[in-house]
């Protein structure tokens, strides 16, 4: 007999969600997770499934879709996420279940002519964007959300907000951007003017901040410092707001600056930050201080950088380059 999942259960597994603060892009893909899980095994209630029917459908995954191993285990995070917080099912199988072991692939890294190329094949804020991507260490995410209050280039520091791991941290600024970023805050600052005599939405605030400054849409330290152009609905309360410039625009800008480029490796707006990494320790420069300025965790994740350093087995010269080789 099918059972139909109870009502409420999405929007159960929706508010949980939220009570943790957990960002939007995890709700989202939980809840498809949670969505295809339950049609898969034919609308069956989650609480008659067990480990045979989330081996089968991780086991589906992998066969039949052939997806990645980050996907598959994105998939285990949002099933066990729905038996212990939302169903409270505390079965000693979830432990047991097998994890996908992720291969450890080397970062794409450009040499420095190479960035040079890309960087010239953009224009405007996506090329200031990628600047800031190279030059700063950031991720993608984290340049599209800052906000001018964030950003002090007199002092060329930067303080990044709510990064990977919902941590904080300061990074530098190129001093080679002070004047380009100077001329992008005036621009901004006399849109933003005509915002406010336009009585337009104000910006996205996080979580309740809000209603605890019902000012701070509207005020100037708040604004994004690469706003949409367009007004959207905010995914929590409804109502209008205007939130940083998509980052499926500045994706696509820079894929097309690569293939223009000529370059024939697969970079994106990540490669930058490997790129940023890389250089910096090619320059002589401290992992510790690397990390610091990558807001990794742990040292070991950005021991992956120094494979550059290397230049190919771990710096050995090769017989045939030797003298009268």
């Amino acid at each position: 007999m099918h059972v139909t999942p109870a009502p409420g259960l999405l929007a159960t597994s929706r508010k949980i969600m939220r009570t943790r603060h957990m960002s939007l892009r995890t709700e989202r893909a939980y809840l498809d997770w949670i969505r295809r899980y339950i049609r898969y095994h034919g609308k069956h209630h989650p609480r008659e499934l067990g480990p045979v029917h989330i081996e089968s459908f991780l086991s589906m995954l992998a066969n039949e879709l052939r997806v990645s191993e980050s996907t598959q285990n994105q998939a285990l995070c949002a099933l066990l996420f729905l038996y212990r917080q939302v169903l409270e099912v505390d079965l000693p199988w979830l432990d047991n279940i097998t994890r996908a072991r992720r291969p450890k692939h080397l970062p794409v890294v450009l040499t420095r002519e190479e960035v040079r190329r890309v960087l010239g094949e953009l224009k405007g804020r996506y090329w200031l964007i990628a600047n800031l991507l190279y030059g700063s260490g950031l991720r993608l995410h984290e340049v599209l959300a800052i906000r001018v209050k964030d950003l002090d280039i007199a002092r060329c520091e930067l303080i990044v907000r709510d990064g990977k791991g919902r941590k904080d941290r300061v990074t530098m600024v190129p001093a080679s951007l002070q004047e380009v970023l100077a001329g992008h805050v005036a621009q901004l600052r006399a849109w933003f003017d005509n915002e406010r005599r336009l009585a337009r939405p104000g910006v996205s605030l996080p979580h309740a901040l809000a209603r605890k400054y019902p000012g701070a849409p509207v005020n100037w330290a708040w604004q994004y410092l690469f706003p949409a152009d367009k007004c959207c609905r905010d995914h929590f309360t409804h109502e209008w707001v205007r939130h940083h410039h998509h980052h499926s625009g500045v994706q696509r800008a820079v894929k097309d600056a690569v293939c223009r480029s000529g370059i024939q490796k697969p970079a994106s707006c990540h490669t930058f930050r490997h790129c940023f990494a890389t250089h910096l320790l090619e320059s002589g420069y401290d992992i510790r201080t690397v990390q610091e300025l990558l807001g990794h965790s742990d040292v070991k994740t950005t021991m992956i950088y120094t494979h550059v350093l290397n230049r190919g087995g771990r710096g050995v010269r090769s017989p045939l380059d030797a003298p009268g080789g």
